[in-house]
């Protein structure tokens, strides 16, 4: 496992009301960990470091609806963690005033190992992910300075940004600097499969699991590919456009038609927990998806070559084989991700 640490740490100066005396508050760096099976970084992360203080308030703003125009969406209210830090259940997002979007909840797990985020690629700085739900309409519909101010009123917001960072303001970039430190600690790396590729205890898989490993390597690594189960790129993956949505994807933000219909390739990390499954939802089950790339996938001028092979579209699958790729899928489920108690709401 390797390890990033940084030994500076952050010192605030605190006086005491009761006597002329200071005291000084350590803020402490985090110890970061990449694993041992699992890519270098993507992200810089020496540009905003987790800190105990930073991290902490991080957290408490992800679980505060005061991001959102009318105080009742948190960034938490669409990404839960029991689904893997998704909006389990539901196709589209939902946001303020009871708004739906027109994108599934994507999860937030192993954030600084990619290098763009959202479907379409609209961001590609940690620091920076969470202007584009507060600012979308149908989300948060909130902006930055208007969550400052709000927060300004909070004694304790007061109190917890002056611990977290050396300017000790309430300041939009200290803010999306908390949430970027929180979601840099989500890793999700102790599934059963992660145990077994280490050589550690708990690392078991059966026959069924074993003949899916080599079935999802032949036929489904190409595009899910390291231990993140993901590739950072964008691709058409020859699912039908939705004609109530026409979701251009990746296009919608480059304004190339070669990007036309191009979503991001997700990690299939916790996949068992984040149904429905693609951009827009429209699956509500692993064995829907396989049959989907069995039988349902359709051509256009953008469609992966890997997809349409000798004139013949999609991935060959059998029954049994979709069984046994269902079952190592499920080795990918990491409970001690989902039941991970920093990570849940703190009062």
């Amino acid at each position: 496992m390797k390890k990033i640490f940084f030994f500076s740490i952050l010192s605030v100066l605190f006086s005491c009301q009761n006597d002329d005396s200071d005291y000084i508050e350590i803020n402490e760096n985090l110890e970061f960990n990449i694993p041992d099976n699992f890519p270098d970084l993507a992200q810089d992360i020496s540009l905003n470091y987790p800190t105990k203080k930073g991290f902490e308030l991080g957290r408490k703003l992800f679980y505060d609806g005061r991001l959102s125009r009318d105080g009742t969406i948190s960034c938490a209210f669409c990404h839960e963690q029991s689904s893997a830090f998704t909006h389990h259940g539901h196709d589209f997002s939902h946001g303020i005033d009871n708004l739906i979007g027109n994108r599934n909840t994507p999860a937030i797990q192993n954030l600084a190992f990619q290098s763009d985020y959202f479907y379409d690629g609209a961001s590609n700085s940690l620091e920076m992910i969470s202007i584009v739900p507060i600012h979308n309409a149908v989300e948060m519909d909130e902006t930055l300075p208007n969550i400052v101010q709000k927060l300004k009123q909070d004694p304790t917001y007061v109190k917890l940004f002056a611990q977290a960072f050396e300017n000790r303001e309430i300041t939009t970039g200290n803010t999306l600097k908390a949430l970027g430190q929180f979601m840099t600690m989500m890793v999700s790396s102790n599934s059963r499969y992660d145990k077994y590729v280490r050589n550690e205890s708990g690392g078991n898989l059966n026959s069924q699991e074993l003949q899916g490993l080599n079935l999802f390597q032949s036929k489904c690594a190409s595009c899910h590919a390291t231990d993140l189960f993901a590739d950072n790129s964008f691709k058409n993956n020859g699912l039908p456009a939705n004609p109530f949505l026409n979701d251009l994807g990746r296009e919608v933000v480059t304004g190339f038609e070669t990007d036309r219909y191009k979503f991001k390739v997700p990690s299939l990390r916790n996949v068992e927990l984040t149904a429905p499954y693609m951009h827009d939802g429209r699956f509500g089950s692993l064995q829907s998806v396989l049959n989907f790339y069995a039988s349902g996938v359709s051509h256009s001028e953008t469609l992966d070559p890997i997809l349409n092979q000798n004139g013949v579209l999609g991935i060959p699958i059998s029954a049994s084989e979709k069984e046994a790729i269902i079952a190592f899928l499920k080795t990918l489920t990491d409970q001690e991700y989902i039941n991970n108690p920093l990570f849940y709401f703190q009062t």
